[in-house]
């Protein structure tokens, strides 16, 4: 079956728990062949959305379509062409390290001579190729996180699931499996990521979905978010007397001011003006950085904190 234009779609899609609207009336319409971003805090729906988009859960209204296929009516052939990364490993302790690819590849109906014959190019993406006899308990937290994702790749999928893939990691293992990630897209897989990295998603979204409360706030590119949301220059205050110093001269210099912490934002069109403000006060630190998208993502979302 040839895959689709738009890998996933869905319309009005909703699930309640105990009354309450996890995912409330979401519009989704994912292009084949991109990465697609689902940012939002803590409870906001993301990975019920991502079961509810995989038939693993039953909707209680909307639509879904996923490869061309009804979800849930017809999950489980969309499934055969569909890889996952879980938020959190679950690879079998009990087998070496490809003994988990050619163990999950019987589950596609993946004879054992073609999972051998694919085995030395997973291993090779997962740049796992000297620990193939290796047991998962030997391995470092990056090497089970690459290796749940070339897992993912024993059924050659059209589209890729990933809630949270670099959470835990380094930041050599999470740039590895972003060129790995990027490398999946170039040959034109789709991918369908959740991240709390704002610089994770700014680097490989194409598109993306700001989601709270199981809506969508606010869509686009990461540059179109900024754009639209954001002041170009961002002025970070820190130390004693900050708050005191936006109250008597931020405000005034700066487009917009929020505070969190010990730290004062500065959101304007140009720092100069603050930073010439800021060179004789000797006990603050500033930081002078272009608007990014956590802080589109605090916009909408707000700085408190959420379980």
């Amino acid at each position: 079956m040839t895959a689709p234009a738009v890998a996933l779609s869905c319309s009005g899609l909703v699930k309640r728990y105990g009354g309450n609207a996890v995912v409330d009336g979401l519009d989704l319409a994912v292009p084949a062949g991109c990465c697609f971003g689902m940012l939002g805090p803590n409870g906001a729906g993301k990975t019920t959305t991502l079961r509810l988009c995989l038939g693993l859960t039953d909707p209680d209204g909307g639509s879904i379509s996923l490869l061309g296929r009804a979800i849930p009516a017809d999950a489980r052939a969309a499934r055969m062409r569909v890889g996952v990364v879980p938020q959190i490993d679950n690879l079998d302790p009990d087998f070496t390290v490809a003994e988990n690819l050619l163990v999950y590849a019987r589950y596609f109906g993946i004879g054992d001579r073609e999972s051998r014959s694919r085995l030395p190019g997973l291993l090779e993406f997962a740049n796992l190729e000297g620990k193939r006899d290796a047991r998962i308990q030997t391995l470092s937290g990056g090497m089970k996180r690459r290796l749940t994702l070339a897992r993912a790749l024993v059924n050659d999928p059209d589209i890729v699931f990933l809630d949270e893939p670099t959470t835990g990691l380094d930041p050599q293992a999470r740039h590895l499996i972003w060129e790995r990630l990027r490398q999946l897209v170039a040959g034109g897989k789709t991918i369908i990521l959740t991240t709390h990295f704002m610089d994770e998603a700014e680097r490989l979204c194409d598109d993306l979905v700001v989601i709270d409360r199981g809506r969508i706030i606010d869509k686009g590119s990461p540059r179109a978010l900024i754009e639209a949301n954001i002041e170009p220059e961002v002025v970070e205050v820190y130390g004693d007397g900050a708050h005191e110093w936006a109250r008597v001269r931020g405000q005034a210099l700066a487009a917009r001011v929020e505070r969190s912490g010990e730290t004062v934002f500065c959101y304007t069109a140009d720092g100069t003006a603050l930073l010439d403000d800021l060179a004789h006060r000797h006990e603050l630190r500033c930081l002078r950085r272009p608007a990014n998208l956590e802080d589109v993502f605090i916009k909408l979302t707000g700085r408190e904190l959420r379980d």
